[in-house]
């Protein structure tokens, strides 16, 4: 772990640009603002480098390193706590304030794929490293929630589910929520078999089937392999749920060597976390 690195600030982090109340702040980290080394350093100048921003207690990075790291996370967004998941890729979804419980009584993290509250001060909090992390909540900021959307808990509808959950406790309809697609793994650079396909046109609707298969083009260099857009998949998740705001999704893992770690890449790397919650002082005003 190396020390005497700059603070982790928001020129660090993502923000959605998305039209809510200010009570919703949300964030995507990156690579940069930590205390970790290589392999799970920053990128510069073509190098691993020491100052990396790993929040992934799995990776085999220095514990005390992704401790650093997440502390620092946290008094950047000025949360008390946050709802760290042992995600699964399923579509488990639980309360952020239930998953902290579990998490001071048995001393591990809920296993679950997404979190929600109408809480303040309690971030929704998912990691990723080449998944989507897709952040929801409705205008006036009632309710929050963060889903881990890889391809399978995507299929399995985590997206839908957790929307779902948001309106229900922001008492609003599905179709008036906000959503983001965070940085994930782009429509150029995933491949995947033909079971990936198969897992998404089987479960479609007849009125987003076309646009469902155009989300998988014929890899270029292997016939057996498909590019996937899980980005457009998403959307299209969230679309027929009726969502007219959706934002994100331009931001690849993969490419973006620079900002962001990715699995698929490296294969040994660090992990990114997306963050969503109601603001505890503006809550406080708004009251």
């Amino acid at each position: 772990m190396s020390t005497n690195l700059p603070e982790l600030g928001f020129a660090d982090v993502v923000q959605p640009a998305w039209n809510v109340s200010p009570r919703v702040r949300a964030l995507v980290t990156t690579r940069d603002g930590g205390v970790s080394d290589a392999p799970f350093g920053r990128w510069r100048d073509g190098a691993d480098q020491p100052g990396g921003l790993n929040l992934g207690m799995k990776t085999g990075d220095d514990p005390a390193a992704v401790a650093s790291n997440r502390a620092r996370l946290l008094a950047l967004a000025g949360v008390r706590e946050a709802a760290w998941l042992e995600q699964i890729h399923g579509a488990g979804i639980v309360r952020a304030e239930d998953a902290l419980a579990h998490a001071r009584e048995h001393g591990t993290p809920a296993r679950a794929d997404a979190s929600v509250t109408d809480r303040a001060g309690i971030a929704c909090v998912v990691m990723v490293a080449d998944c989507m992390p897709v952040l929801l909540c409705d205008e006036a900021g009632r309710a929050v929630g963060a889903a881990h959307a890889g391809w399978r808990g995507l299929a399995a509808g985590i997206v839908e589910q957790t929307a779902a959950r948001v309106a229900a406790l922001a008492g609003v309809q599905a179709s008036e929520l906000h959503a983001y697609l965070g940085p994930s793994i782009g429509p150029s650079t995933f491949e995947v078999g033909p079971d990936v396909r198969d897992a998404f046109m089987t479960t479609v609707d007849d009125a987003q089937r076309d646009a469902t298969a155009r989300a998988f083009v014929a890899h270029p260099g292997n016939a057996a392999k498909y590019l996937a857009d899980l980005p457009a998949l998403a959307r299209l998740r969230l679309q027929r749920l009726g969502l007219a705001h959706i934002s994100g999704g331009d931001l690849c893992t993969v490419t973006l060597r620079e900002r962001f770690y990715s699995y698929r890449r490296d294969r040994e790397t660090g992990r990114m976390a997306a963050l969503i919650w109601i603001d505890q002082q503006a809550q406080t005003m708004a009251d």
